[in-house]
């Protein structure tokens, strides 16, 4: 006798999800002249430590984690993510207007090269801790754009990244609002 196993399947639904940003629209993508210097800051923001690429990689990760046992965060973090790869595509445009590559290699100030790893993230088990962790990756993100802004004397580019911390800031409220729900 052949028995049949029901499918487990999570009932939060992400049919319709858009990204969570500000209302605002971007500025061109476009930079004032190649410039390598500012290619490699960027390239930072893109695949470093605290980067784009390593807050989608987190906040997906953390989706997972939590969509089925509370769809309303799992829809903000994806939708939080959905913005994170909007920033991380317009950081790859900028590079590659600048002269740089996108190889997942962070270039810093010093020589140092870095290519991007797991290592880059922080998942914490329990859902309180991983908004916590993921509001301080995006005040940490501010920071770092708030510095590049101070060092590239663009300001097509510095534009943009103006415009990826007004994101930025919207997510930390977004994230200060789950806290009441875990």
């Amino acid at each position: 006798m052949e028995t049949h196993n029901p499918s487990i399947t999570n009932p939060c639904s992400f049919a319709g999800l858009r990204p969570f940003m500000a209302d605002l629209p971007y500025p061109p993508i476009q930079v004032r002249e190649q410039n390598l210097s500012y290619a490699s800051l960027l390239s930072i923001d893109y695949c470093g430590f605290v980067s784009e690429l390593s807050a989608i990689t987190q906040y997906v990760n953390n989706e997972n984690r939590l969509s089925a046992q509370s769809c309303p965060i799992a829809k903000t973090l994806l939708g939080i993510a959905m913005a994170e790869m909007m920033h991380l595509q317009k950081l790859g445009e900028l590079i590659v207007l600048l002269g740089g590559n996108i190889t997942f290699t962070a270039h810093y100030r010093n020589g140092g090269q870095k290519m991007w790893s797991p290592q880059c993230l922080t998942l914490p088990e329990h859902a309180a801790q991983m908004i916590a962790a993921d509001i301080e990756a995006e005040k940490a993100a501010i920071r770092q754009y708030e510095t590049h802004i101070g060092m590239i004397k663009d300001d097509c580019v510095n534009d943009v990244l103006k415009r990826i911390i007004q994101d930025e800031t919207y997510h930390i409220m977004l994230l200060h609002s789950l806290q009441s729900q875990v």
